[in-house]
């Protein structure tokens, strides 16, 4: 029987809710309750089953490379590798060499040839990441490459064809660019703030999948932690509510998982000074180390990576007793 108050991790991914899996592994399924979330799961599996090109697009830390990743896991390409490339990192001047590749002596400090990223996914799936920040002669090449079904490396001559299925992401649909032409599948991903009925399945989610990466068997949510996990805008998202379930669980360890755990409070809360909330860390932190190590104090501190006196000072200014743990 479930304590009042409090949530108990429960069903809450599509997996079940459709009756079909939705990926091989609890951390690949696509989670949610919402009618936009059960049309994303809809559209990922159908495009699954061919091999057109696929375009998604929606907000930062909605959920766009796990939703390539979910493409890639429920395809013919499951076998073969997941290759993303991430054209917001490094320079505009060598993505052309990451993207394609190129022939032997191109460049000064690569003597051999060198297989990009559109070679190193031949058999499963490139993610191509935030593809709106490719120079515009890339992002032709790119799409002549999905067009023509062959692609060049820079110093080689011959063409190569493409062996492997791509996917671009981007924050937006990249209406008017080159890939507004070639054929493929969109898909559109809303925020979690137009998706509310996806939280607190994402919640219970990522409970269990961290509690499992700890070794944790957290009790679940406070019925305030439910009702702050609602009210928040989730401005960061999937992967804000994500980082938040996963620092909540680090605090309270195998206890429920309060709003103050979470970091959230409501409009009506009284708003504490630095001091107060300083303290109040360091003591669900203590707590929730000497918890789980037993009250074994040099444990924690290797734990929290301190010198084992600093953190039994820390231990002293919060009051907490390390032999109420033992």
């Amino acid at each position: 029987m479930n304590e009042p108050g409090v949530l108990r991790d429960g069903p809450g991914d599509l997996g079940q809710v459709l009756g079909r899996p939705t990926g091989r592994r609890r951390s690949d399924r696509i989670v949610g309750a919402s009618r936009s979330t059960r049309e994303v799961v809809e559209q990922a599996m159908s495009a699954a089953g061919d091999e057109l090109a696929v375009r998604i697009f929606g907000p930062s830390g909605s959920g766009k490379t796990h939703v390539a990743r979910a493409i890639h896991a429920w395809s013919k390409r499951a076998s073969g590798p997941f290759v993303t490339l991430a054209c917001g990192t490094g320079s505009e001047a060598l993505l052309g060499r990451e993207l394609f590749g190129c022939a032997a002596s191109v460049y000064p400090t690569l003597p051999d040839e060198y297989d990009g990223a559109l070679g190193r996914a031949a058999g499963g799936t490139l993610m191509v990441g935030h593809a709106n920040r490719l120079p515009a002669e890339q992002q032709q090449a790119l799409a002549k490459a999905l067009s023509d079904g062959r692609y060049q490396r820079e110093g080689d001559a011959s063409p190569r064809p493409v062996r492997a299925r791509i996917v671009i992401t981007s924050l937006t649909a990249l209406e008017g660019s080159p890939f507004a032409g070639a054929p493929r599948h969109s898909i559109a991903l809303p925020s979690l703030a137009e998706r509310s009925e996806d939280v607190l399945p994402l919640a219970a989610h990522f409970l269990r999948l961290y509690g499992d990466e700890e070794g944790i068997q957290p009790v679940g949510f406070t019925a305030d932690a439910r009702n702050a996990l609602l009210s928040e805008l989730w401005p960061g998202n999937i992967r804000e509510l994500s980082e938040r379930v996963r620092q909540a669980l680090r605090l309270a360890g195998n206890g429920a998982i309060s709003a103050e755990a979470l970091m959230l409070s409501s409009e009506a809360d009284d708003v504490p000074s630095f001091k107060e909330a300083k303290r109040a860390f360091e003591t669900r932190y203590v707590v929730g180390l000497l918890r789980r190590c037993g009250g074994n104090i040099s444990r924690a501190a290797r734990l929290a990576k301190k010198d084992r006196k600093d953190f039994y000072d820390v231990i002293r200014r919060t009051g907490v007793n390390p032999s109420d743990f033992r």
